[in-house]
């Protein structure tokens, strides 16, 4: 079996696991253990979240409180098979339109890089290690951001 087949079988048992066993796990305190982490990064000004899609766990909860405190927010935009990701500014309440993969995306042309992406994954090991979707978009995002500036990827998921 090669790697390609084990992370295939790997995202198939992850869906099943999260649709059946998570659809009624409280994301309080997820969430609230997320602003903590985001609170203790130094200066940051833009984060970037993400508009759940499936039965990914939402960080807007988590976005929204940010913005009542003067975080400014992005959310990621696929321009294309095989590119990294595009960042648009985002506020809530602020229309989103339909995207790629079946995720919301904000009308705002309004580019920016963010300093903290917070992602969504399938599922991650005990060591932090993350299983996504296989498209490798925020792999070539990070790989991107981080040549210029530090920037941070928070893995947000159920446990």
């Amino acid at each position: 079996m090669t790697a390609q087949v084990d992370k295939d079988a790997m995202r198939k048992a992850a869906f099943a696991v999260r649709k059946s066993a998570m659809a009624d796990v409280d994301p309080g305190p997820a969430v609230a253990h997320l602003l903590d982490f985001i609170r203790r990064i130094p200066a940051v000004e833009v984060v970037s979240g993400y508009v759940p899609i499936r039965t990914e766990i939402d960080p807007m909860p988590a976005l929204t409180r940010l913005a009542t405190e003067g975080m400014a927010l992005c959310l990621p935009v696929v321009p294309g098979p095989g590119q990294p990701l595009d960042f648009r500014r985002w506020a809530p309440g602020e229309r989103l339109i339909p995207g790629a993969f079946g995720a919301a995306m904000p009308a705002s042309v309004d580019r920016v890089d963010p300093e903290v992406l917070i992602t969504p994954l399938l599922a991650f090991d005990p060591r932090g290690f993350r299983l996504g979707y296989g498209g490798g978009f925020y792999d070539r995002t990070l790989e991107e951001l981080r040549a210029r500036r530090r920037t941070y990827a928070i893995g947000f998921a159920y446990n």
